[in-house]
């Protein structure tokens, strides 16, 4: 391996070290009191270092967002190709996103500004509309299936996308007082309901 291959291989490794530096931290401390020099510290490095393969704390979190967009589209792929009709489809993706947020509580903050800034200078993330895709070719489906109009799949699967993402978003930011198994019943009731009204 020559200089300037070692030299890039280590350029990634530090990047590499940073960004998982900075979800350990998110994990243990909460994204609030993430700071550049706290990750300098994590990763035995000075913060210069840390300025050198990220602007700022804000390009960190952007690109640990990213990831967590990724790893949410594998597991709505996964839910929606382990079934046939477009009604199990659809309890299934919307099932795969609830699990993934509360297994995956820091991320799902971090990508959708739960109590925090929305990283990344409200710049698009194009993985962000996976969900709302899925929702909307879900009900699109079921439309057709039923014989209704499918001028109405585009506002009906917004409606649905609002409604999970809204008990998500209740039960992270109050659930000392929510008890867990109400909002999942919540869900489930309203997925079905949704079904049938399309």
């Amino acid at each position: 391996m020559g200089l300037h291959e070692r030299r890039q291989r280590e350029k990634e490794n530090i990047r590499t070290s940073i960004l998982d530096a900075a979800f350990s931290l998110a994990k243990t401390e909460g994204w609030a009191s993430l700071s550049m020099r706290k990750i300098a510290d994590a990763i035995e490095y000075s913060a210069p270092v840390v300025y050198d393969h990220f602007e700022n704390k804000e390009a960190i979190l952007y690109e640990i967002s990213l990831n967590g967009f990724h790893c949410l589209h594998i597991e709505l792929l996964k839910a929606q190709q382990a079934h046939d009709t477009p009604e199990d489809k659809l309890k299934a993706i919307v099932d795969a996103y609830w699990q993934f947020a509360f297994r995956n509580k820091e991320y799902y903050q971090l990508m959708f500004g739960l109590g925090m800034q929305c990283s990344g200078k409200g710049m698009m993330k194009q993985e962000f509309s996976s969900f709302q895709d899925m929702l909307y070719e879900g009900t699109l489906e079921i439309i057709k299936k039923k014989g209704s109009n499918p001028d109405n799949a585009c506002h009906s699967s917004h409606a649905l996308f609002s409604a999970v993402h809204g008990l998500i978003s209740i039960m992270m930011m109050r659930n000392d007082d929510i008890p867990s198994t109400m909002n999942k019943t919540t869900l489930d009731e309203t997925v079905s309901a949704f079904i049938k009204s399309v």
